[in-house]
């Protein structure tokens, strides 16, 4: 019976750099549903999206050709490092990045994607959740054997977004007590039981473990750095990394409904927060986000969905003041990722 005053933002109020779009997977390189992704982003005031698909050697080129040919300034690509291989599946012996030179070959490799147009790497959460070692132990983010990969990002000026782990609670037993347990019945490969997999501290642990071990070397934690239940772990870990950032892509409702300790946090951090989606979204999709960061408004539901697809709360709004809201829609995403700040001017879009 709750009436309030309502506030629908019909567009992103500043141009918006997407940071967080899967072209590749999402659009499966059908040039009309590019097309219609790009007719959505003029429609929401999205200026640039970053793919996190483009891949390595001439998976760049494919996808290039597929987001470039029309649409050079709508899009930046990441690189994305390919563990397998030749290597089959079922058998992680025989993967790529079991092989003593993998590292080195993987920073060659990343310099070959810089001389092609890639603006960063994207590492997807399989690393640390899924790939394995010959023993059967899980590959640990922070393995020295890819500190040449980190090290070589920093050399190039590629940042790199990572997705480390995922939300606290996928890690919790999966019984009432569990906030997400409607989402992790629909979605039980999503749980990751503390008898098969590492603990949610201990994974976060090992991402910043590189993180302070490559000073010079930018990184992004994707979702949050899948920390937004605990804001005051993430600012300690703000305060002592400045080359760590980290964007929102999917964590608007656990975002939300703190609103308080939020905008604080938005406040003191918006110049190490960019604005991502998890996209392509549609409209529907996108307006709980214009809504979060623009006004505040209280008790709405952060998706369109009959049922809540994360936790059964609703969000109240950031109420972001516009400096901040320019910083977070692009002018991080401008200062931090090569490419975007080029494609903006071309737009005429001040910074």
């Amino acid at each position: 019976m709750l009436v309030l005053p309502e506030h629908h933002p019909a567009r992103a109020k500043f141009p918006a750099v997407d940071v967080h779009v899967h072209c590749r997977h999402k659009l499966r390189q059908s040039p009309e549903a590019l097309a219609e992704y790009v007719r959505l982003m003029d429609n929401q005031n999205i200026a640039i999206s970053v793919s996190l698909d483009g891949e390595l050697g001439e998976r760049i080129e494919e996808h290039k050709q597929f987001l470039w040919t029309k649409y050079p300034d709508r899009f930046v690509i990441f690189a994305n490092i390919d563990w397998q291989g030749d290597g089959k599946a079922d058998q992680p012996a025989t993967w790529d990045c079991q092989r003593h030179d993998f590292g080195r070959r993987m920073a060659v490799a990343l310099a070959d994607a810089k001389e092609r147009g890639v603006s960063g790497l994207k590492v997807f959460k399989d690393f640390g959740l899924a790939y394995r070692n010959p023993d059967g132990s899980l590959i640990a983010i922070d393995d020295p054997r890819w500190d040449p990969i980190w090290k070589a990002c920093g050399e190039l000026g590629l940042p790199i977004l990572i997705h480390a782990g995922d939300p606290a609670a996928f890690f919790q037993p999966l019984d009432r007590f569990n906030e997400r347990y409607e989402e992790l019945s629909r979605h039980p490969d999503w749980h990751f039981p503390a008898d098969k997999f590492p603990s949610y501290a201990e994974i976060l642990a090992s991402f910043i473990r590189v993180v302070e071990r490559h000073p010079k070397t930018v990184f992004i934690g994707a979702h949050f750095a899948n920390s937004p239940e605990d804001l005051t772990q993430l600012g300690g870990w703000l305060d002592k990394f400045p080359n760590l950032n980290v964007e929102l892509a999917a964590r608007i409702a656990e975002l939300g409904r703190q609103p308080r300790a939020a905008r604080a946090f938005c406040l003191k951090y918006s110049d190490r927060i960019l604005f991502g989606t998890d996209g392509p979204r549609d409209m529907k999709r996108l307006a709980p986000h214009w809504r979060l960061l623009e006004t505040a408004d209280e008790y709405f539901p952060y998706a369109e969905d009959q049922y809540p697809p994360q936790g059964f709360w609703n969000i109240y709004g950031l109420d972001l003041p516009d400096d901040v809201l320019r910083k977070i829609y692009n002018k991080n995403a401008a200062r931090l990722i090569p490419g975007v700040k080029e494609r903006l001017e071309r737009q005429h879009i001040p910074l």
